[in-house]
């Protein structure tokens, strides 16, 4: 693991490890207050250090994590997750995966409700004779 020397902002980190999909959103989510460290509120341009540890609240669930090495740069997954460890709690996680299980994402069971657009023309059809 190649460790950077320089300051490396939670932000730019966060995004690198991919917990966020963009550094934009790292750093809106420091200033919204879903980053803390040690029960504090972190902004966006606070170092990291190794051995760390960060409570981050994403939009898909909730991380508590520990630096292990400094990332400034995006890596395949496969590598970020080198770089830090994850300590979240398991019933936290099974709590995220039961809501997703449960979420409806709005699909219409297959036969029931508005017709298909081949049953509408057929119907369409139908009417016309």
């Amino acid at each position: 693991m190649s460790e950077t020397k320089e300051k490396l902002r939670i932000d730019k980190y966060l995004w690198s490890i991919r917990i966020f999909k963009t550094r934009s959103i790292a750093a809106e989510a420091c200033d919204k207050g879903k980053v803390r460290f040690n029960g504090d509120l972190v902004k966006a341009a606070k170092t990291v250090h190794v051995n760390d540890e960060y409570e981050i609240r994403a939009e898909a669930r909730k991380w508590i994590i520990k630096v292990t090495g400094l990332l400034d740069h995006r890596v395949q997954y496969s590598e970020a997750i080198k770089y830090y460890v994850d300590l979240t709690p398991p019933e936290e996680v099974d709590k995220k995966e039961f809501q997703v299980s449960a979420f409806n994402t709005g699909k219409r069971l297959s036969k029931i409700g508005r017709p298909t657009k081949k049953q509408r023309r057929d119907l369409e059809d139908f009417m016309e004779d």
